[in-house]
């Protein structure tokens, strides 16, 4: 896991959730965090006590990486 800025502010798991589908659109839920936690897949975090903690740039990253290039036909996806 990579160390955060200490200036940065943390996020819990529902303000990183909502994080999510305000600055992509896209849908996320706490309870899915909550999950990939567990599974692995999520975005990175890090623990203050029991408290799962998400940086802005933890959750960009995430996005980032589940996003496909940018195409204008459905047909370059399977190239």
């Amino acid at each position: 896991m990579s160390e955060t800025a200490p200036a940065e502010r943390l996020m819990r798991r529902a303000e990183a959730a909502e994080f999510i589908r305000e600055t992509f659109g896209v849908s996320c839920c706490a309870s899915t965090l909550a999950k990939l936690a567990v599974t692995g897949g999520g975005p990175e975090y890090q623990k203050f006590g029991r408290f799962p903690l998400y940086s802005r740039a933890a959750c960009r990253a995430w996005v980032g990486g589940k996003l496909s290039r940018r195409v204008t036909s459905t047909s370059e996806l399977a190239a």
